[in-house]
């Protein structure tokens, strides 16, 4: 089912934060029209390894790209201009994740769109934001875990400051941020009309991540500091635990949680010990905490605890890369194959979005300006 049928958007896009956004518009049944620069032949993810699909494509690209249309224009030339004008009398949204000072110079903003269709609705992603005296700094992913405190929160306290392991998680918080918004402003444009320019930008979002740990520090003046093990802020035992063979991580955010660990590892005698007793003494003898929980999980393997804690307190395993995409659970469910021109078994994860149970279907984006004689009108 492709609820976004109908729905046309042109996107002004390259690397991560836009191409993941769009990416579920597409998925979702949108038809995206993914505008790539004709100079440099096309998103410089095409261009990025280390493992290519054929001329000017790549693994990394096809990551961020499924299901879109490309084409290929100079938007610095007037032919450029005008063939993305005629592009924008046709859609609904124009996207873009250009540097901050980039859409209005290049026209791609409300105030130049809105004369061509008065319900476009134009959506921006940059560095810092449009409006501030950042606009035209450029900045990626990780330059934002840096400056607004998330590298600082992660890792072991005696550790340096530490980016998240997973890549471009910034930029595909961004991507979805700037989703809502476009979803939003589309809805209201196709009652009223009217379109909007709709901004986000990846430091504010990756700000937006600290979460309660902002507002801790905002009314409390209290820092978080990092915790051994990945443990939580101030609930305990929330953190891995070893096993004979590995590690888990456990979540006892509850004291039903709390009881059903003791049960199942024989401990009742801590639900009573002063020091574990409630949240609160648990929270304040962690140290004391993890060396008696150290002691039971080392004595079995991790498919032991597995099996006498899975379904009864929240645990899971803790994967490398391979256990965790080759999991039974992962590689029957959510990963899929996507026919390239370059590999036809093409091995891609699968929009982790289901609708009536269904999976949404994917396709390889074709080449740069593949689409260019069906998309753009002459």
């Amino acid at each position: 089912m492709k609820l976004l049928a109908g729905v046309r958007v042109v996107s002004v896009e390259q690397f991560g934060a836009a191409p993941y956004g769009s990416m579920f518009l597409a998925d979702l049944g949108a038809e995206v029209i993914k505008v790539e620069n004709l100079a440099t032949g096309g998103d410089p993810a095409r261009k990025t390894g280390p493992f290519f699909l054929g001329e000017n494509d790549s693994e990394y690209f096809q990551t961020w790209n499924s299901n879109k249309k490309s084409v290929t224009l100079d938007l610095r030339s007037a032919e450029g201009k005008a063939a993305l004008v005629k592009l924008v009398a046709t859609a609904d949204v124009v996207l873009n994740n250009l540097r901050g000072d980039l859409p209005a110079k290049m026209g791609l903003d409300y105030a130049a769109l809105s004369t061509v269709k008065p319900a476009i609705v134009c959506v921006h992603i940059s560095a810092y934001g449009r409006d501030n005296e950042r606009a035209a700094w450029p900045g990626y992913d990780y330059l934002m875990q840096a400056e607004a405190g998330l590298m600082a929160l992660t890792g072991e306290p005696d550790g340096p400051p530490t980016r998240i392991g997973a890549p471009s998680m910034v930029d595909h918080t961004t991507g979805l941020t700037a989703m809502v918004g476009l979803l939003a402003a589309l809805v209201h444009a196709r009652s009223t009309g009217k379109g909007c320019d709709v901004d986000t930008c990846l430091f504010d979002a990756a700000l937006h991540q600290l979460g309660y740990a902002a507002l801790w520090y905002l009314n409390e003046g209290h820092v978080p500091a990092r915790q051994p093990r990945s443990a939580h802020f101030s609930l305990a035992p929330v953190q891995t635990l070893p096993t004979a063979d590995g590690w888990v991580f456990v979540m006892c955010l509850t004291e039903k949680f709390w009881s059903a660990l003791l049960e199942v590892i024989g401990r009742n005698d801590m639900a009573t010990d002063p020091r574990f007793s409630t949240a609160k003494a648990r929270n304040e003898n962690r140290a004391a905490l993890t060396a008696e929980l150290d002691l039971a999980f080392r004595a079995q393997p991790t498919a032991y605890w597995l099996g006498k804690l899975g379904g009864v307190l929240p645990i899971a395993p803790v994967h490398d890369l391979p256990a965790a995409l080759d999991s039974p659970f992962v590689a029957d469910r959510l990963v899929s194959t996507v026919p390239h021109p370059a590999r036809p078994d093409l091995r891609m994860l699968v929009n982790p979005i289901k609708i009536n149970g269904q999976r949404l279907a994917q396709q390889a984006c074709p080449a740069a300006g593949a689409d260019n004689p069906s998309v753009l009108v002459r």
